[in-house]
């Protein structure tokens, strides 16, 4: 508990180190997949005044606190259904990051326009549909994660690892806490090329041969970017 306490601590902080968040805003999680235990960031807490001790252990399947005195966040229903819904992640993260959100509130998919998405994101950057009323009135925090969820149907969440949710903003996951920060980051990035791009060129595409061969140099059993491990 106290380690993964630590790396969900310090990726938190990673999120304000990387200029995607500002003052309470946004929140990263780490799971435990064998005790069944998610941590994440406690709700409203300044990112200057919390310790790995602030962070929040809830109950995978029922989001009970089981260790923390503080609540946790706001958004841990969202994570929570993540988690179930996609067996091989190990960290989500949240943020209000500008252009990704952007995007988000336009209720567009970032589309896949060059190598450096294809690097991590592999197909567009999907967004979801608008949340119904009933969704909205009910256990808000709970549909958005099952909004989500509905979006990857027939997608591969291990491949693209983040999504827009329409008219709030970006989730992304992966492994662990860390890289789900990193893809948070890259997805910014992501959403700001293309925003710059399709102002210079609105017709601009990607050939999808390239989307693949750009994929599969750092990923699947072919990789051959960076040294051998």
């Amino acid at each position: 508990m106290k380690t993964l306490k630590e790396k969900v601590f310090q990726a938190n902080l990673e999120l304000v180190r990387q200029g995607l968040v500002i003052y309470t805003w946004g929140n990263v999680s780490g799971i435990d997949r064998e005790k069944g235990i998610v941590v994440i960031k406690p709700s409203g807490v300044d990112y200057d005044s919390m310790t790995p001790d602030d962070m929040v252990a809830v109950d995978l399947l029922t989001g009970e606190v089981v260790d923390g005195t503080l609540n946790p966040s706001s958004d841990t229903p969202t994570h929570l259904a993540l988690y179930r819904a996609f067996p091989n992640i190990g960290g989500v993260v949240h943020t209000h990051s500008t252009y990704a959100t952007a995007w988000a509130q336009a209720g567009m998919d970032i589309p896949n326009i060059g190598t450096t998405h294809s690097d991590y994101f592999h197909m567009d950057i999907p967004c979801t549909e608008t949340m119904t009323s009933e969704q909205i009135k009910g256990e808000y925090e709970l549909e958005t994660g099952n909004v989500i969820v509905k979006r990857f149907e027939g997608l591969e969440p291990d491949h693209t690892p983040g999504v827009l949710v329409r008219n709030h903003g970006p989730f992304t996951w992966g492994k662990t806490p860390a890289e789900a920060v990193y893809n948070a980051k890259v997805m910014e990035q992501c959403a700001h090329m293309a925003f710059v791009s399709l102002l210079l060129n609105p017709q601009t595409s990607m050939n999808p041969e390239l989307v693949v061969k750009h994929y599969l140099r750092k990923h699947g059993a072919g990789a051959y970017y960076g040294q051998k491990k």
